[in-house]
């Protein structure tokens, strides 16, 4: 709309002063200029491809081809005594285009821009704010534009956000009734069974009543499912998902805070030494998880006090081509810019320390 508007203040420009012009002709041809331009960029705009650098860019460099024009359009005197053309209101698209795209400082330096224009034209550089202060309402047109399509662009990522989150909680809910309604209730059911007959099926029960627990916390989890890029992560409920029956985690009451992509990274390389924990430590080990926020490192130690790692054991298996330690857990840590420390010996359990720094 003030596309609209500014050509037709430009039009009335144009009759108005044509006859004043040294070359009225290219003074229409100018306006002719001007208002194919100004189709062409409500097109690109209404499409979406107007809104890119390159269009923006081009769009300035239009306006000061145009300005630039005046100077042989029309005479010195005239120049001196009139604004230029194609118009500043009709330049000042130029300024409102640059603000939507890079917000308050590009919107103001295309303003200083399009305002040095008229200095360059009339040879020299004249400042009194009192009779025009043209450069101030661009200045401030390109503040306020700017500053108005920043707060847009963070309400539209929040409203995006905010409604991926309802649809996965939404999920969340439906997958718990149907799982409550069935899965549930069946190993339940298969618990409930097996501790009656007892024998060879207690430890069927047994495994049916973990997995029972461990499926309940998963649907009840609160843990987002969606994260975005840089985004923060509370560490301590993803931590606490990894809660079994021997399997204790131990979390401070505050939030401890990480980006999301380290937070993922972490809870894979505890999920792995826990994976060891039930592969390596004995049928009756038991695994311990501590999360400590120390204020510039965060670390996670997972210990067990199953049979432990005999000397050389590690080194062994890294010779046999079986490098899930380095790979899974100490390349991980690596890879975050942290550490892993392994502390083990024959019948003393295992205990990883995972630290990583805040920020990598």
């Amino acid at each position: 709309m003030f596309r609209l508007l500014s050509c037709l203040y430009a039009l009335g420009f144009v009759v108005t002063v044509s006859a004043d012009l040294d070359r009225p002709v290219a003074g229409w041809l100018v306006f002719a200029v001007l208002t194919g331009w100004s189709a062409a960029c409500a097109v690109a705009y209404l499409q979406g491809f107007g809104r890119r650098p390159a269009w923006v860019l081009t769009e300035i460099a239009v306006v000061v081809g145009l300005v630039l024009s005046t100077a042989f359009v029309a005479s010195g005197d005239w120049i001196a005594a009139n604004q230029s053309l194609p118009t500043t209101l009709w330049a000042t698209n130029a300024t409102i285009s640059a603000a939507i795209l890079f917000g308050p400082m590009g919107g103001m330096l295309t303003g200083v821009v399009v305002m040095s224009l008229g200095a360059v034209l009339r040879g020299h550089v004249t400042v009194d704010l009192a009779r025009n202060a043209t450069i101030v309402i661009e200045l401030a047109v390109g503040l306020a534009v700017g500053m108005a399509a920043q707060t847009a662009r963070r309400a539209h990522a929040e409203l995006e956000r905010a409604a991926r989150l309802a649809a996965v909680v939404e999920e969340r809910e439906r997958l718990s009734r149907h799982v409550h309604d069935g899965v549930l209730q069946v190993l339940a059911l298969v618990a409930r069974r097996g501790r009656e007959i007892g024998g060879p099926t207690q430890q069927l029960a047994d495994l049916a009543g973990e997995q029972e627990r461990a499926l309940r916390r998963f649907v009840v989890s609160g843990e987002p499912a969606i994260r975005t890029a840089g985004e923060p992560a509370d560490l301590g409920p993803m931590l606490r998902r990894r809660a079994a029956d021997r399997v204790s985690v131990s979390v401070p009451a505050h939030p401890v805070l990480l980006d999301a992509a380290v937070a993922d990274e972490l809870c894979a390389a505890v999920g792995n030494a826990l994976d060891n924990v039930d592969a390596h430590a004995g049928p009756d080990a038991r695994a311990f998880v501590l999360l400590e926020d120390l204020g510039e490192t965060v670390t996670v130690s997972v210990r067990d006090d199953g049979v432990g790692i005999t000397d050389g054991r590690l080194a062994e298996a890294a010779a046999q081509g079986r490098i899930g330690v380095a790979k899974s857990i100490v390349g991980r840590l690596d890879w975050l810019g942290g550490r892993a420390t392994l502390h083990t010996g024959e019948g003393l359990g295992v205990e990883w320390e995972l630290t990583v720094p805040r920020s990598r």
